[in-house]
């Protein structure tokens, strides 16, 4: 029982820390663009052909 004493305790703590963070990041505008992120890593991800690699030349370096 002297268990319960300090759990009960401690998890509505850690409710009431997990709740200010989240209003935290709500009143700072963490939850403004959702899908932003998940877009610009795909634009991200695609990298410009190399020189030697370009259309231009066939696939084929100069050197």
């Amino acid at each position: 029982m002297t268990v319960l004493a300090w759990m009960l305790p401690a998890a509505l703590a850690l409710g009431v820390v997990m709740l200010s963070a989240f209003f935290w990041a709500l009143r700072n505008g963490q939850f403004e663009d959702l899908e932003g992120a998940g877009w610009r890593i795909l634009d991200d991800d695609i990298a410009p052909p190399s020189p030697k690699e370009s259309p231009e030349n066939g696939g084929r370096s100069h050197g």
